[in-house]
């Protein structure tokens, strides 16, 4: 059967009982969505298609529908949706419960409103059927569901793979983790460094870039968005201002540009801005962010850096470190917390810092943040009170807690248990 997330076992539970909300199964491009999808539909009648043009229609096992009715060309539209969903209807109103899964349905123009008419009519005639949704553009994934389907969906994020995932799933240790990171799909081929490198760049870079970001929000300037995934793969786990970025770019950019694109990359689970600790919002708005990358893969297919290299590059090796810790709590990260670094006038510095309402968690990465790191600590300290102060080394020793354990914990597992 294959590893299972624990996406697929909230899936299999809310598709259980009777309809009552679409399923919105949402995360960056090769987290494993339709793998999850796939398994959770397993012993259940559904019908599964996809609006990529890319990806064909496909069964996942004997309780598959195929769809006897296609549209000349196999065109992915409104009508095709529509045509697709009275399929399953047939097959709900003669043999009670389906799933209809839609892959990668904000390729479809105007989709939402499209679902919503329909899923409406389902809802008033009390029909047996089931709708899981699924896409890699968070971005008009969102806006959708947020426009047109507020109140009628549930949402099943769907986030890069933890260390865990990926020792469990694939055997990685955990240095083979902080530098190749969590994708599934490029696991099989970390003993291929070269195969390995272009994959990630070609496979799932590229693609996150031109397919899930420039097709579907009108970028104006996509190379200037390469240059800026790229700028911040070789700046992750360090604090740069905007108007750094902006002149590190080849040709004119504004300050505006610059944020909005930042802000896709982070909504495309690829690169993320983590703002700085102050008590004061205006202090917070204007101070430098700290860039990290979403998956440590990133980082290093677009460096120079062999796996053997990048371990005796303790300067490398160390912002790699820090930057799979950052990717960790971003990626862990439930709502209700927020991720900062603090810094103060004198340099003196808190790798990160975990806020939820008032109460706080300061976190050290003591691999390459040496004494600064220590010192900005204990001020911090005296300054704020944390609750809770952790300091990660690659092995556990006295106070510490050791990179595995922390990578095996979600964010809010350090508000929740003891010192």
């Amino acid at each position: 059967m294959g590893y299972e997330r624990a996406q697929v076992e909230i899936l299999r539970r809310r598709l259980a009982g009777a309809p009552s909300a679409i399923q919105a199964v949402i995360g960056p491009r090769q987290t494993g969505k339709s793998t999850i999808v796939d398994q959770a539909l397993r012993g259940l009648r559904h019908l599964y298609v996809s609006a990529d043009d890319w990806s064909p229609d496909r069964q996942t096992d004997s309780h598959s529908i195929h769809p006897h009715a296609r549209l000349p060309g196999g065109d992915r539209d409104r009508a095709w949706l529509t045509r697709n969903w009275e399929e399953a209807r047939h097959y709900a109103e003669s043999r009670g419960d389906v799933v209809l899964a839609v892959d990668e349905i904000q390729k479809i123009s105007q989709w939402s409103t499209t679902v919503k008419g329909l899923w409406d009519r389902d809802r008033r005639e009390e029909r047996p059927l089931h709708v899981v949704v699924s896409g890699s553009a968070p971005i008009p994934m969102q806006s959708g569901l947020t426009e047109s389907l507020a109140g009628r969906f549930d949402r099943i994020p769907v986030r890069h793979w933890s260390f865990r995932e990926m020792e469990d799933a694939f055997g990685l240790n955990l240095r083979q983790y902080v530098y190749y990171g969590g994708y599934p799909g490029a696991a099989s081929r970390i003993r291929e460094p070269l195969f390995w490198r272009d994959y990630v760049r070609s496979s799932l870079i590229e693609p996150a870039i031109d397919r899930d970001i420039v097709d579907l929000n009108r970028v104006k300037r996509p190379a200037l968005l390469k240059q800026l995934l790229e700028l911040g793969a070789l700046y992750s786990g360090q604090v740069l201002s905007l108007e750094k970025i902006q002149g590190q770019l080849r040709g004119h950019s504004d300050l505006h540009t610059v944020a909005d694109y930042l802000q896709l990359l982070s909504v495309a689970g690829l690169l993320d801005r983590i703002q700085p600790f102050s008590r004061s919002p205006a202090r917070n708005a204007a101070s430098p962010p700290k860039l990290i990358v979403l998956n440590t893969a990133i980082m290093t297919a677009l460096s120079d850096y062999t796996f053997e290299a990048a371990q005796a590059d303790r300067t490398f090796w160390g912002r790699l470190t820090e930057s799979a810790v950052g990717a960790h709590l971003l990626n862990t990260a439930d709502s209700i917390l927020s991720i900062r670094y603090w810094r103060d006038s004198q340099g003196r510095e808190v790798d990160f810092v975990l806020t939820s309402g008032k109460r706080l968690v300061a976190i050290e990465v003591k691999s390459g943040t040496g004494a600064r790191a220590t010192r900005g600590m204990a001020v911090f300290r005296e300054r704020y009170g944390p609750e809770r102060i952790v300091r990660i080394a690659d092995d556990r020793g006295l106070n510490t807690v050791s990179l595995a354990e922390f990578l095996s914990r979600p964010a809010g597992y350090w508000f929740e248990n003891g010192r």
